[in-house]
């Protein structure tokens, strides 16, 4: 018997002749999401189209980098041309191990494996640029063209990071992230004026962290492997990776975790084991970690980093000045803080020495709250910014970190630099921070107006860009709430105004007021000036960093 026919009595209604229906949900309205932007999916852009957009975005700038060819370049044009004419030249056993030139082969096996890639074409262009005895200081213009080629086509690994990292991201979004990275002021400073290869190791860096944000965690942590292999100061956010793939990839019960942790041990093995078996065959191993970490190049580098170390130095000197005033018996270190010279820099006339264990306990203790973190809820949404705290850690209180370094930490913080207004006002500062910081390196009066303008022009598109994006992002929310559309509009705050004008009479000083005064006496004042600097700004960044950890939930 059915329901419908049971002797039960009728329910009363007042509307006559009704029947009991199952209630129909209620369709939303077709235009719903117009209401609510928020809810709206973002169509993925097509693969074809993406990389169409993106190689136009390069492309622009690397007309840029060939109108920078015949600029100025410094030593480490001349060290890795010795790179090549080393590897090239010579057995691998022997690769770390020559002295024919004072720029010994100091960078792990896998980037001279990359400079022994480069040197055959090398040897095409112009034989004597890898030839040992004769190459060296050797300058000629195929050898400068060739080497600042390979520099500018390397760089389209980190075009490729960072096409993986955005490519499910809006059109406005991609663009301004991208614009952000390969226009990188202080990647042109340093790369495509002074020289290195900062971009193509940047670029692997970012092809693990996309892996990563992907959730493709064994393919994050071998890039990763392969990167140290390649530069092994990235080390530095070697903890983190370590805690985010020991919680987030070798979960899923002891048996299965256990074996996840064999697979992503396994394949870091190997990738070691290819990088440095050749050497331990030869029994090269040790003279290979020796030219990998020369402790004895001290604390601090000619021109000191803007880092927590300045503050030290100068708390020293200050210390010792009053002491020697009071009629105290100072003994006064030798002046390798203020000569600018590459030595050791660790001992201090009054404060403690520090030694390269004191440095990296301190980097480990400062990263200690991300691992924490890392550790109870690992998420893949959280490890760029991690990573990047890492890297910034390192540059605070690292052992003889080069001004270069800032890098490692100012290019991943662009990736995230539009998660809110707030990651957009770091990231304007640090950028600029950073980016000025880098000018000691270019010293010479042809190339000033070159790193000012890009300076200017970074710092420009930064401003049009982060203000367009965050006040049409929030327009439509804000009408209702002007209090919060104030909240969500990029706009500079009075105190960093003051600070980045700061930066303009530091440099004023340095370049007109400087030479009045002193002539040609106290060379090194001008540079110490930027570095103290730049260092409370840095400082303002790792401790922003800190903050946006700790609260973040």
């Amino acid at each position: 018997m059915s329901p419908s026919s049971s002797s039960s009595p009728p329910l009363k209604s007042s509307t006559p002749n009704t029947t009991r229906r199952r209630p129909k949900a209620m369709k939303p309205p077709k235009n719903h999401h117009k209401h609510h932007s928020d809810q709206t999916p973002i169509p993925k852009p097509k693969p074809n189209r993406l990389i169409t957009e993106i190689l136009w975005v390069s492309l622009v700038a690397t007309c840029i980098k060939f109108l920078l060819i015949p600029a100025y370049h410094s030593t480490d044009f001349e060290v890795h041309r010795n790179w090549l004419a080393i590897t090239h030249s010579l057995p691998l056993s022997q690769w770390y191990s020559d002295e024919t030139s004072p720029w010994t082969l100091d960078y792990p096996p896998f980037f001279a494996h990359f400079e022994h890639f480069l040197s055959f074409f090398a040897s095409l262009v112009d034989p004597i640029m890898v030839h040992l005895q004769q190459g060296l200081n050797y300058k000629s213009q195929p050898t400068i063209l060739f080497q600042r080629l390979t520099v500018i086509v390397s760089d389209f690994v980190l075009v490729f990071g960072i096409y993986r990292l955005t490519r499910n991201s809006g059109y406005k979004e991609r663009v301004l992230i991208w614009v952000l990275v390969i226009f990188s002021p202080g990647l042109m400073i340093v790369d495509h004026l002074h020289f290195q290869y900062n971009g193509f190791l940047l670029g692997i860096l970012l092809i693990s962290l996309s892996a990563l944000e992907e959730g493709k965690d064994l393919l994050g942590g071998f890039v990763f492997a392969v990167l140290l292999c390649f530069k092994h100061l990235f080390a530095v956010a070697a903890p983190v990776y370590f805690v985010y793939l020991l919680r987030h990839y070798c979960r899923g019960g002891l048996i299965r975790g256990f074996g996840k942790l064999v697979i992503i041990g396994s394949a870091v093995v190997a990738v070691f084991a290819a990088a440095y078996g050749p050497f331990l065959y030869h029994g090269q191993i040790q003279q290979v970690f020796h030219r990998m970490f020369p402790f004895g190049r001290g604390l601090c580098h000619a021109y000191w980093a803007p880092n927590f170390w300045v503050f030290y130095i100068i708390l020293d000197k200050v210390l010792a000045f009053s002491l020697v005033k009071m009629g105290f018996s100072v003994q006064t270190p030798t002046a390798s803080f203020t000569g600018g010279l590459v030595g050791d820099s660790s001992p201090f006339a009054v404060l403690p020495r520090v030694t390269p264990m004191v440095t990296f306990s301190i980097v480990l203790l400062a990263i200690a709250p991300c691992l924490i973190k890392a550790w109870k809820d690992p998420q893949p949404r959280m490890i760029t910014r991690w990573i990047a705290y890492a890297y910034t850690c390192g540059f605070m209180f690292g052992w003889h970190v080069h001004e270069k370094a800032s890098l490692h930490f100012v290019i991943p913080l662009a990736i995230i630099s539009l998660k809110s207004v707030e990651d957009a006002k770091h990231y304007f500062y640090l950028s600029i921070v950073s980016c000025y910081s880098l000018f000691p390196l270019l010293f010479e009066a042809q190339e000033y107006p070159i790193k000012v303008l890009l300076l200017l022009l970074h710092a420009t598109l930064m401003w049009i860009g982060f203000s367009s994006h965050f006040t049409t992002t929030n327009r439509k929310a804000a009408e209702s709430e002007q209090t919060r559309y104030n909240k969500t509009s990029f706009i500079v705050g009075w105190f960093g105004k003051l600070y980045l004008l700061g930066l303009v009479a530091v440099e004023i000083y340095g370049q007109f007021v400087h030479p009045i005064i002193f002539a040609e006496r106290l060379p090194f004042l001008p540079l110490m000036m930027i570095s103290i600097y730049c260092a409370f700004g840095m400082m303002y960044s790792w401790i922003w960093q800190l903050r946006q950890i700790v609260k973040c939930h």
